[in-house]
């Protein structure tokens, strides 16, 4: 199945990954200075002594897959990984992500009829599924205000609010935001909601989607969980973006162009919530092969970025220079993996953690902090059709 054209809605991006198989630099102008951040996260600002979760999302409908949401243990100083446990039976939970106080756990279940999950963590206690409203729900985040969850449906290219209540319980849908323009890019069937982010100023949430090759950006009230879109971002037709990662200073941003093999720098003004798209640069795959980059994180200090290249099986370092500005390529690293779906740094910065969908692993990383340098640390973690491992 060639990635680069649509293959029927959310299936293609579903079944991708289960078949086998010094660039230039951009420097961005800079937008206004960002408003104040909100509060901060408490279980992403450092690790905690002794072995912390690893909660793990798979794929449970195809061959090899796994049950539902797992969760293994790792050494916060080595990296090593073990014992991977059954926490809930949800189907297809391919993204999770966890509640900023540490206790609920959410996954999408990406099914046709889509649906997102709460889990409490205490005891691996599902609180129950909500409609997205759409089908193929394939990213969740939490708003930083713990109120609120948001969800992209890649398959109906639309975007769902959802409220949070004390217990970490989900309420009914309260808003459903379809992109219906512009027109779908070179090779695309439909609009394919990708991603559904905060802002780091917590005054904006944005949707990158990749049909549309359009990054849209709403405002979200935090009173009522309704939206209204405030600015659209175009990248170049059929670059197909993916996913933003934005830079700690909030005022720039990274996103990763899945269809058409490029990165790019982002402008982001917080006062009026509109990204810049830069000009596309390299990935840093190389060779006789197709590549498709996932996802890029930044270390906490903003000083390195990250990104999963699927295909090259590779990570991409970059130095980030001129305070987020300029994305500079240094190297890449292979992932002793197959197919890296995803990234995520332990809350501390110093592990890197890939989720490698082919092969069924994990692989971690050391990152030095002073240089970016990727140390693996130990053998990959076996873990069925691993699509997302979130580290707290």
């Amino acid at each position: 199945m060639d990635n680069r054209a649509d293959q029927g809605g959310w299936s293609r991006r579903r079944f991708v990954g289960a078949m086998a198989g010094t660039a230039a630099v951009v420097t961005v102008p800079a937008p206004a200075a960002p408003a104040p951040d909100p509060a901060p996260v408490p279980h992403r600002q450092k690790a905690e002594p002794g072995p912390r979760p690893l909660y793990l999302g798979t794929y449970t409908s195809v061959e090899g897959g796994g049950k539902g949401v797992s969760v293994a243990r790792y050494d916060p100083v080595s990296g090593a990984v073990t014992g991977a446990e059954p926490l809930a039976a949800i189907p297809d939970p391919s993204y999770v992500t966890v509640h900023p106080d540490g206790h609920t756990l959410y996954a999408v279940d990406e099914r046709e009829d889509g649906a997102v999950t709460a889990v409490r963590l205490a005891d691996g206690h599902v609180l129950g599924s909500r409609s997205t409203g759409g089908s193929g729900p394939c990213h969740l985040s939490v708003h930083p205000s713990g109120r609120w969850l948001l969800s992209a449906n890649y398959g109906s290219g639309s975007v769902a609010v959802h409220p949070v209540d004390a217990s970490g319980a989900l309420g009914a849908r309260t808003a459903l935001v379809t992109h219906s323009s512009p027109a779908p890019g070179p090779g695309q069937q439909g609009p394919h909601a990708h991603q559904f982010i905060t802002s780091p100023d917590g005054g904006h949430v944005l949707s990158v989607d990749l049909g549309t090759d359009t990054v849209y950006t709403y405002r979200l009230d935090t009173g009522h969980g309704t939206l209204t879109e405030v600015s659209r971002a175009h990248t170049r037709p059929g670059a197909g973006p993916r996913h933003l990662t934005f830079h700690p200073n909030g005022r720039y941003a990274y996103l990763a162009n899945e269809v058409d093999d490029t990165v790019a720098v982002c402008a982001y003004d917080p006062a009026t919530g509109r990204l810049t798209v830069g000009e596309p640069q390299s990935s840093g795959a190389s060779g006789d092969v197709t590549n498709y980059p996932a996802q890029f994180v930044v270390t906490p200090d903003g000083g390195f970025a990250f990104l999963a290249n699927r295909g090259h099986d590779s990570v991409a370092r970059y130095a980030v220079e001129e305070d987020g500005a300029r994305l500079r390529l240094l190297d890449t690293v292979p992932v002793d993996g197959d197919f890296p779906r995803q990234l995520a740094l332990a809350p501390d910065g110093r592990l890197l953690f890939t989720a490698n969908q082919r092969s069924g692993t994990v692989s971690v990383f050391r990152v030095d902090t002073g240089t970016g340098a990727l140390e693996q640390a130990g053998e990959p973690f076996a873990s069925p059709v691993a699509v997302c491992a979130v580290p707290l």
